[in-house]
């Protein structure tokens, strides 16, 4: 045994899963601050121009300057991705339990689903808000459609690979078709629904913005839109790092979720480690 095993056996369990805790985090901050530094380092070494490349202090304090109104656009986004995504959620559930239960409409509906993946956001994004407006809606309906074919894939995968054997026993002793859906596939299907619920979260936000970007009266893609009309990359980089915080903390919030819905699952992707 080395001398670290040593001591972190000696340990108490909360300082255990604080050094675990930390051997997770520290990596991902270490490569994370090298990227901004080696930023704010060529930015003042090269000579370049702010208007072409702010330094990331700048950027923070553009951020600090500008916080009302990144607030006030901020707000917009986060209410369209949080409502869209649930109901892309909603869809997928509902949808994924159809679809496992009838395999005509599975047939039926897959291809329509895949097609619906295929089409570019440049084009799609200013005919929905051409078609409903530049309110809510359109925002809704371009995450949810974005986000859900992951999520509808990942249950459907995920009910398929219920062991029969576990299913054959539920019935032997004269469990019901819903029962046995309830108790094995359902089980069964949630690894592989929080992780297609982990990459649909990364595409809520972007598709958000996309459709603000597309028209609307607030948010963050207005706001970046208009900061690059004035140009002024600092603040759009400010929009993006929000932006980014945005998905990172609602990618992270899948990892509670997942804890709370279902805790012998690892959050750790798996690993054990």
């Amino acid at each position: 045994m080395s001398a670290y095993q040593a001591v972190v056996a000696d340990c108490p369990q909360s300082a255990r899963k604080f050094t675990g805790r930390s051997s997770r985090i520290l990596p991902a901050t270490l490569s994370i601050s090298a990227v901004f530094l080696f930023w704010e380092g060529y930015v003042a070494l090269s000579g370049i121009s702010s208007s072409a490349l702010p330094a990331p202090s700048r950027i923070v304090q553009q951020m600090v300057l500008h916080r009302q109104a990144l607030w006030d656009n901020t707000l917009p986004t986060i209410r369209a991705t949080l409502i869209g995504f649930s109901c892309s959620v909603i869809t997928a559930c509902l949808l994924s339990v159809l679809i496992d239960r009838y395999i005509l409409l599975r047939r039926a509906l897959f291809p329509l689903f895949i097609i619906s993946q295929t089409l570019p956001l440049i084009a799609i994004a200013p005919l929905i808000v051409l078609w409903f407006g530049f309110g809510l809606l359109p925002k809704i309906l371009l995450v949810s459609l974005v986000t859900f074919f992951p999520m509808l894939v990942a249950l459907v995968q995920g009910y398929a690979a219920t062991e029969k054997e576990i299913e054959q026993l539920l019935a032997s002793m004269g469990a019901g078709r819903w029962t046995i859906f309830r108790l094995a596939r359902i089980p069964s299907a949630l690894p592989y629904f929080f992780a297609g619920l982990r990459i649909s979260i990364t595409y809520a936000v972007v598709a958000a913005i996309f459709a603000e970007y597309a028209g609307a009266f607030k948010g963050l893609g207005i706001y970046i839109l208009n900061a690059k009309n004035n140009f002024r990359p600092d603040l759009v980089l400010a929009a993006v790092f929000i932006s980014a915080t945005l998905t990172l903390s609602l990618f992270a919030l899948t990892f509670l979720v997942q804890r709370w819905v279902a805790p012998w699952l690892k959050t750790d992707g798996g690993t054990g480690q």
